[in-house]
């Protein structure tokens, strides 16, 4: 049986999604993460980008969403380890600290490792990304990727030596931007949707502004397919929050997919291909070491 697939938003607390994602009037004691948990079965904590997450702040979420036992978490590495690429173990322990809480509570699917264009596929930026493997091992890591030298074979054959999942990205083209696609480098498949207007990545506030049309999510609907079926977890993101657009696309893609909280049995025994419309592989390709 293939674990269950997740589609849900990248955060919870925009402004502008008052009185258009959350009702204008809110009861005593309404909490935004616990409404949204009803309607999706995953949210991106993005605050973890910008800073550590404070360990009592993790427990509190991971109780207003305890009634919902399908809901999971995915957080986001902070910048200071990957744009800034500032390792000191302090900084290290105390972002692992904020995350212990939902990891041990079981609702933590995954730490999302988010690099910059221009961290490009090279030894130095090879040997960077096994570093953060290392340091980070205790937790199932996907690796974000805006550069599309990333899409070469020893790239992915990197990443899936140390077992680091792929995030497949729907963002404006521009030069070298990852295309959309449906590789798998590890048990666990992600993709996030950005956004598409502007002209190339380098906008990220204007890629979000965006709301994708049903023919444009119907584009991902045989890559997530694809993606349940041959990896044991699938988390589909929505990041284009502007206006709320975030969480009407989410809730449509949830629609479009299906009963998402429920297994569907394994159709194939091998691993498939590592993108679109390339030959297979084998799984025993797959399960090399972690680093």
């Amino acid at each position: 049986m293939q674990g269950a697939l997740r589609c849900g938003t990248s955060g919870w607390t925009h402004a502008d999604w008052d009185s258009v994602v959350y009702p204008a009037v809110k009861p005593r004691g309404f909490h935004p993460l616990e409404f949204l948990s009803h309607h999706l079965d995953l949210v991106e904590i993005d605050a973890s980008f910008h800073r550590p997450l404070r360990p009592e702040i993790s427990k509190l979420w991971a109780h207003q969403v305890g009634q919902r036992p399908n809901f999971q978490f995915s957080a986001i590495l902070g910048r200071q380890f990957t744009y800034d690429r500032q390792l000191d173990s302090n900084s290290i322990q105390r972002f692992k600290d904020g995350l212990w809480p939902l990891r041990s509570a079981g609702r933590l699917g995954c730490l999302l490792m988010r690099f910059p264009w221009s961290f490009r596929f090279t030894r130095e930026n090879r040997d960077f990304l096994i570093e953060l493997r290392r340091t980070f091992h205790e937790f199932p890591l996907v690796a974000e990727m805006r550069h599309s030298s990333w899409t070469l074979d020893e790239a992915l054959g990197t990443l899936m030596d140390y077992r680091v999942g792929f995030c497949n990205v729907d963002q404006p083209r521009g030069a070298r931007a990852t295309p959309p696609d449906a590789i798998i480098t590890s048990p666990i498949s992600y993709v996030r949707l950005l956004g598409r207007n502007g002209a190339d990545w380098t906008e990220e506030q204007v890629a979000a502004d965006y709301l994708y049309t049903p023919q444009e999510l119907g584009e991902w609907q045989s890559r997530v397919a694809r993606l349940r079926v041959h990896t044991n977890a699938t988390f589909v993101v929505t990041a284009n929050h502007i206006g709320g657009k975030a969480a009407v696309n989410a809730m449509q893609l949830k629609a479009m997919l299906g009963d998402v909280s429920s297994p569907l049995p394994r159709r194939t025994q091998a691993m498939p291909p590592r993108r679109e419309n390339v030959a297979p592989i084998s799984s025993g390709q797959l399960l090399l070491r972690a680093g």
